[in-house]
């Protein structure tokens, strides 16, 4: 059975054995398993990739939680003053990204910030195609995708 597997299995024994059936338990489950694995199967090789995860999660939530404030707040200032300052574009943006999943997390993960929508991905797979709404400067639009790619990229191996 794999790390995840483990966790989930620990996670359920929680559930069942405190009587509390809600999501909010079963995070606490996952939390403590994750916890007990850590500390009891630190040495095993099939779980030390597992643990690795958590802290690239985080930083990956974190980063995005920020990122999707700048843009709404951006559209958001945009909307509400009578002077617009849109200057929207396409933009070709190469990818690292090999895998379908990868692609289409990065492509969704554009999709849902504000202000940009991803097109399509060419056949080839090695160009995705972005409209921003705000495409003041190319290269920069390019280096803060390119960012997101790379943090997609290394919390998908």
């Amino acid at each position: 059975m794999k790390a995840f597997g483990w966790n989930m299995l620990l996670a359920l024994f929680w559930v069942i054995l405190s009587g509390n059936y809600s999501i909010g338990n079963l995070f606490v489950g996952m939390l403590l398993s994750y916890l007990i694995l850590a500390y009891v199967a630190r040495d095993k090789p099939m779980f030390a990739n597992y643990f690795g995860k958590l802290p690239k999660i985080i930083s990956f939530i974190l980063f995005f939680i920020w990122d999707l404030t700048k843009a709404n707040a951006r559209v958001a200032y945009d909307v509400l003053t009578p002077r617009h300052l849109m200057r929207p574009g396409v933009i070709a943006i190469p990818l690292d990204l090999k895998d379908e999943a990868g692609i289409s997390v990065f492509a969704n993960l554009i999709t849902v910030t504000p202000g940009s929508l991803s097109l399509d991905v060419s056949s080839d797979r090695k160009v995705l195609y972005v409209h921003l709404m705000y495409l003041d400067d190319e290269a920069s639009q390019l280096a803060e995708l390119k960012a997101l790619e790379a943090r997609v990229l290394n919390l998908l191996r």
